[in-house]
């Protein structure tokens, strides 16, 4: 596979090291779930000087194709290797033994994994049958939008569409679901949106995989399409990127994928392409 950017990655991790020395700053922890103290996120202006380079100034579909270049230069993972690589992007920074669940917010030993009614299993964002891509390597394996979830919850929202309303679900307060969509919680609305138009900018069918473009409706099924789109965008800037979500952004680029979320990065690139 080709890795066009890859060149640019050593001086970024460089430049990222320097500006902690210099600075002497960590991120701050968001203030609706206990944070220890981590790394500093990477500086944007080392980004955008090296891995967003071709994409800045751009819009709408201009953008979109330049981010889907830049962001198709991937590591893939197996579907095993995934369970190790959540419980490194998705650890609890106060305890280094656990993971945080995406949905329910509930701090879990990452051994505890598994199928059983109280572990924690690999919830697929982008539903994996929303394009039947399964669990292949590529958009079944991307863990961009694979994220540690309640096995019970994770059943509940099922391969269901996103959007407001409906009852709360049993075991995770704050979020709810009815007959053809789900809306978790306000701490990781955004980190949802986010993670759906991501996936909507990778996959573009130029692979052996669906176009996955998000849409405004629900009940998409098997179709490549997931919504609400409007419900997403609303979600972003109401639920801006927070320490989690950008410390496990650079995990997947530093240790994994070494691709990025770019709407993790710029997430007024939502607005700019939708």
């Amino acid at each position: 596979m080709s890795r066009r950017h890859l060149p640019y990655r050593r001086p970024l991790l460089a430049t990222l090291a320097a500006f902690a020395v210099l600075t002497g700053t960590a991120a701050a922890a968001p203030a609706d779930t206990p944070r220890a103290t981590v790394a500093a996120a990477t500086p944007l202006g080392a980004l955008d000087d090296t891995y967003y380079q071709d994409a800045l100034g751009k819009t709408g579909t201009t953008l979109k194709g330049a981010l889907h270049t830049i962001i198709s230069d991937q590591s893939t993972l197996t579907y095993s290797q995934v369970w190790d690589a959540l419980k490194d992007t998705d650890e609890d920074p106060a305890n280094s033994s656990n993971v945080i669940l995406l949905y329910s917010g509930r701090s879990e030993p990452k051994s505890d994994n598994g199928g059983g009614a109280d572990q924690w299993n690999r919830e697929h964002v982008w539903a994996k049958s929303h394009g039947n891509f399964g669990t292949a390597t590529g958009p079944g394996t991307d863990i961009h939008h694979l994220r540690p979830a309640d096995v019970s919850v994770n059943s509940v929202r099922g391969n269901k569409d996103f959007d407001d309303g409906g009852s709360e679900v049993s075991g995770a307060p704050g979020n709810y679901t009815d007959s053809d969509s789900f809306e978790p919680r306000d701490a990781v609305k955004g980190d949802v949106a986010r993670m759906i138009l991501y996936m909507a900018v990778r996959y573009e069918g130029d692979d052996s995989f669906a176009d996955l473009e998000p849409n405004d409706q629900v009940s998409n099924g098997s179709a490549p399409n997931i919504g609400r789109l409007s419900v997403l965008k609303a979600w972003s800037q109401e639920d801006p990127p927070d320490t989690f979500e950008k410390r496990r952004n650079d995990v997947i680029f530093d240790q994994y994928q070494h691709n990025r979320n770019p709407f993790v990065d710029h997430p007024e690139w939502v607005d700019a392409i939708w």
